[in-house]
């Protein structure tokens, strides 16, 4: 009887710490995903609640700068412009890295193969039926078919539109004069829809549709996506392989950087980090410090054990070099200036 009292009083201490705390989120759907595995496991493991809303990442930002949330998360980094909106200073952690593929919905959904100019082409408008002399070319194998294209982009503050829009400006002088890079755009042409999920449905929904999804939700509504050819030439399948190649280069120390149009001769182009935004002293971002502290666990967790999580759902985990620059960052988080990481 007496072990019985001892063991429900050790578990109700336990729970009781733990029970108390919950941390909440806000921003990219890009890796909402994994985010949901991992958030689910530390709550099991830790009896940490993890309140997590994929609204995209420019709505993350705002709830960030707003503090309605303890953390943001953003497939975008914040520029220097970005980051004199906040009111105090703000660390980009790493998390992993993915694949923005553009996905299609054609008569028995071909693999093509897709250049630069092309992409660009489309999405600018100019390009308007799939039987296009320029597609035919790069696709001569493949029966395209008298259909006009559709296309279909984000309607949110997208950091996956920003990983798109910076890789366009980058092969395309005239996307970047026209339209730009950016979470929103004001986009030549085409349907939007809110979230990777709304993209992923509108184009499963129209046929002759063409879109730019994360590469795990192509995968969960088996979506079609193209071969994107890159820098040196090489026609590159997404994977996690090619994501990890276009992400070994040089990282600087905040880890604010872009994958896009990689030099790697084997890297998929169209790649990006997705980060979780704080602020680099958590009593700055509203936060008490036990909440602080748990937050702090949970960051340091997500780039080290949470990391296996990554590769099943079809995300890059980070290189040794991008986790190394994670811890640095992670150690760097104060509370009233006391390093919580020790």
């Amino acid at each position: 009887m007496k072990v019985v009292k001892i063991i429900v009083l050790a578990t109700t201490m336990v729970s009781g710490v733990n029970a108390a705390v919950t941390l909440t989120g806000a921003g990219a759907t890009f890796p909402y995903p994994l985010y949901s595995k991992m958030f689910s496991v530390y709550h099991q493991k830790y009896g940490i609640k993890i309140n997590y809303q994929a609204i995209g990442s420019g709505g993350g930002i705002r709830q960030l700068i707003a503090k309605t949330v303890n953390f943001g998360a953003s497939d975008a980094y914040v520029d220097d412009k970005g980051l004199k909106k906040f009111p105090a200073p703000i660390v980009h952690i790493p998390m992993v890295a993915g694949a923005v593929v553009i996905s299609y919905n054609l008569p028995g959904n071909p693999k093509l193969k897709l250049t630069p100019d092309v992409i660009a082409d489309i999405f600018l408008g100019k390009i308007k039926k799939w039987n296009n002399s320029r597609i035919r070319a790069i696709n001569p194998d493949i029966k395209l078919p008298d259909m006009a294209i559709v296309v279909v982009h984000r309607s949110d503050g997208s950091g996956t539109t920003f990983i798109f829009s910076d890789y366009l400006s980058k092969v395309s002088n005239e996307w970047k004069e026209k339209v730009g890079r950016g979470k929103s755009l004001n986009w030549p042409t085409g349907l939007g829809a809110k979230g990777n999920p709304g993209v992923a449905g509108l184009i499963k929904q129209i046929p002759g549709a063409i879109g730019y999804v994360e590469l795990i939700y192509a995968l969960n509504n088996n979506m079609p996506y193209a071969v994107v050819q890159n820098k040196s030439g090489n026609f590159i399948e997404p994977s996690i392989k090619s994501v990890s190649l276009a992400a070994d280069i040089k990282l600087p120390d905040d880890m604010r950087v872009s994958l896009t149009n990689t030099e790697a001769s084997y890297g998929y182009p169209i790649s990006g980090f997705t980060w979780i935004l704080v602020y680099k002293d958590l009593k700055d971002g509203g936060l008490n410090e036990e909440k602080a502290k748990e937050l702090v666990k949970l960051l340091w967790w997500m780039t080290h054990e949470g990391q296996k999580y990554s590769e099943p759902l079809h995300y890059a985990p980070l290189s040794p070099k991008a986790r190394k620059k994670a811890e640095a960052i992670i150690k760097s988080i104060t509370y009233e200036g006391k390093h919580l990481w020790k």
